[in-house]
């Protein structure tokens, strides 16, 4: 049984997704977008600006997420937000700004902590780990410093951080990434995953605080810029929090089995 543009938009409309909308002429005019196909060619051009957007989010979003690259990562993934928000703005069905957000970032968190850690578990020894991560203990956070590579494990001796990467590299990062990659393909279970990965990520930031607090002694003694160095990068670890409220009240309906 067919179904006509009207009832097609419609059913659209119903969905919370943007709808056709009109363009403005250079006199001010509004004049209807119109197409040979309507409904088919709207669908398959918000597909290409999608499609277009994503090529220069994802981009971004790795060399985001190896943290050394991040400075080249940024003016890609800003492009991308760009073009998404311009293809919104032509009244096209994309994705929603807020989950593209929040999914692109919880991946990027979660890939820029996994890599980090990684190459301190595994690759101690490397040179780079030891101009990265003893920089960084030098500038931040001693436990990246203290005794570096004097544990039989190797890196950071920072008490506690082991048992830190070590878990959380296995669980949480990892079923971050996962449960991002499901939201932004508009997956019921990425939503679903990405609140329980959201309430692990609290845990994960109080514990982390608590740690540093209670060691802070080590963690502090002699950085350059001790507490105020450790809440300009960890600032960024407070996404759970804003996520949270979001996901628990947006419409369910939008994604889909």
């Amino acid at each position: 049984m067919g179904v006509d543009c009207g009832s097609a938009l419609t059913i659209v409309s119903n969905m919370g997704l943007p709808t056709l909308r009109s363009r403005r002429g250079r006199d001010g005019a509004t004049t209807p977008r119109t197409s040979a196909s309507g409904l088919d060619e709207h669908m398959e051009e918000s597909r290409r600006a999608q499609r277009q957007a994503d090529k220069w989010l994802i981009s971004g979003g790795l060399l985001i997420g190896t943290a050394a690259l991040g400075i080249f990562g940024l003016p890609l993934f800003l492009r991308g937000v760009w073009l998404l928000r311009k293809a919104q703005r032509d009244g096209l069905t994309v994705r929603p700004m807020l989950v593209t957000l929040i999914g692109y970032l919880v991946i990027i968190d979660a890939a820029i902590n996994t890599v980090g850690w990684a190459l301190d578990l595994v690759a101690s020894h490397t040179i780079l780990a030891r101009i990265l991560l003893n920089g960084w203990g030098a500038m931040f956070d001693a436990g990246y410093f203290w005794h570096y590579n004097e544990l039989w494990l190797g890196g950071a001796a920072g008490p506690g951080e082991k048992a830190m990467e070590v878990g959380m590299i296995l669980t949480v990062f990892t079923m971050r990434i996962a449960a991002g990659i499901g939201f932004l393909q508009m997956k019921r279970w990425g939503h679903q995953w990405m609140i329980i990965t959201c309430w692990m990520g609290i845990l994960i930031w109080c514990l982390y605080v608590f740690n540093m607090t209670m060691y802070a002694d080590v963690r502090y003694a002699g950085t350059v810029l001790p507490v105020v160095g450790w809440w300009l990068y960890d600032i960024f670890y407070i996404t759970p929090f804003l996520a949270i409220p979001y996901l628990h009240s947006v419409n369910r309906e939008i994604f889909v089995d």
